[in-house]
């Protein structure tokens, strides 16, 4: 049975990509999704180690309104990264350093804030509420230094996530 150390290989050349990337780069999901399709052989693995690990339950162990959530890791190259298995939404929060999710549809015809399975990327200091219409999805979260606030939208935060 696939395990949390199974899923971390799996993302090492995507973490690895990640640790070049600017969150504010307008072309940064784009780059992403033209080096890890979501149908070649890394994403298709991850997605795999994903679903099973959601399903296992030793991925998105806690719930909350409806969400299940968890912690895959605290500090990996420079990232933390969680997951979540998600219809509806999520908490508001800000992202100093911004934010990457990977996005993969499970059931419906789901969209992550207005966008389809892939990737999203949030500039630093945005804010949303994640929210999945449509359909079920289960997203990694990674985050630049583990940099996440929960709070109410903040005066003058913008909201938008670049997609590929």
């Amino acid at each position: 049975m696939a395990n949390t150390d199974d899923l971390l290989k799996a993302l090492e050349p995507l973490l690895g990509a990640l640790q070049g990337l600017d969150p504010d780069d307008a072309q940064a999901a784009k780059t992403l999704a033209a080096r890890f399709p979501l149908s070649g052989p890394e994403l298709s693995l991850v997605r795999r180690l994903v679903r099973e690990g959601v399903e296992a339950k030793w991925l998105c162990e806690r719930e909350n309104g409806g969400v299940r959530f968890g912690r895959v890791a605290k500090d990996v190259k420079g990232f933390s990264l969680d997951a979540v298995h998600m219809q509806g939404p999520g908490a508001g929060h800000t992202h100093p350093q911004g934010e990457f999710d990977l996005c993969f549809a499970v059931s419906g015809a789901p969209r992550f804030d207005g966008q389809g399975e892939g990737f999203v990327v949030y500039g630093k200091n945005t804010w949303h509420v994640p929210t999945v219409e449509g359909g079920v999805m289960d997203i990694l979260y990674f985050l630049p230094g583990g940099a996440l606030r929960f709070e109410p939208k903040p005066a003058g935060a913008t909201g938008v996530g670049l997609n590929a």
